[in-house]
């Protein structure tokens, strides 16, 4: 069971992108930065969804704005760690702050401890939208899902219906009905190829850092006083520093590797002459 992982855990190594999807996809909400969830809302109902009964969801504040109804948020979310025997600190100054990086550590923890309680799978028994609802002071959540309404518009459910039913022939709600289930599937076509774009992204984001990670540490190798002076050194810069990126340095490289090859070769020769002398 995850508790205190490591910061070099994988978990932390799970993007944004990831993270907003488990969350949007997990509680049928619509956000789009991990700030907001700041208040702490969504941390305790994702421990609703992981451990049925364990949170108090009336004491929840939705509608949390003020750092101190986001502080009462993270009081109900400790009182569940307690009850749970998790030790895992909350750093409740810096979450209520907003900050990107605090919140985004503490959704990819919770993320890893939900994985680990339920193997990653959904409990298919919970109703997101009904458990908000329980909520103490739930009007109407930020980033909570629209989509399902304008859905059932474009598929002629609602008060259009009843003003086509009357002033238009059946034939002609046919074919709206017939529209807005199309438009419902290309939304839905449309949303997993954003998914997906989304999920390739952050993966060549987290590629290009890892790579970066690497040439950064052989730049620093080559700095070290004992090594900055050697050619070997100052060949790997002149690759590491190159502007044009459509030639490669590598000619340059070699050519300096070669030259002082030529002149150590030379000052041994010498060398040797003297000795001999």
């Amino acid at each position: 069971m995850a508790t205190n992982i490591g910061m070099m855990d994988a978990a932390y190594f799970v993007g944004r992108s990831e993270i907003l999807t488990w969350i949007n996809a997990t509680l049928q909400l619509n956000i789009s930065r991990v700030e907001e969830a700041a208040s702490g809302s969504i941390q305790c109902q994702m421990m609703d969804m992981t451990h049925p009964g364990v949170v108090p969801m009336h004491k929840v504040n939705f509608d949390a704005r003020s750092e101190y109804d986001m502080i009462q948020n993270y009081k109900v979310l400790q009182e569940v760690f307690t009850k749970l025997k998790l030790e895992k600190h909350i750093e409740v100054s810096r979450l209520v702050k907003g900050r990107p990086l605090d919140n985004l550590e503490f959704l990819q923890w919770l993320k890893r401890y939900c994985d680990s309680i339920n193997g990653g799978i959904m409990n298919e028994n919970y109703n997101p939208v009904e458990r908000r609802s329980k909520g103490g002071k739930e009007r109407n959540p930020k980033g909570f899902h629209r989509v399902t309404k304008s859905l059932q518009a474009n598929n002629g459910s609602g008060d259009g219906v009843a003003i086509n039913k009357t002033a238009a022939p059946k034939q002609g709600k046919v074919c709206e009905v017939s529209s807005g289930a199309n438009s419902a599937s290309e939304i839905h076509v449309l949303s997993e190829k954003i998914l997906e774009l989304k999920l390739s992204v952050d993966h060549l984001e987290k590629e290009r850092d890892f790579y970066f990670a690497k040439l950064r540490d052989i730049e620093i190798l080559c700095q070290i006083p004992e090594l900055e002076h050697l050619p070997v050194a100052a060949a790997i810069k002149k690759i590491l520093y190159a502007a044009d990126a459509k030639e490669s340095a590598l000619g340059e490289a070699q050519e300096l590797v070669s030259t002082s090859s030529v002149d150590v070769g030379a000052t041994e020769e010498e060398s040797d002459l003297v000795s001999q002398d």
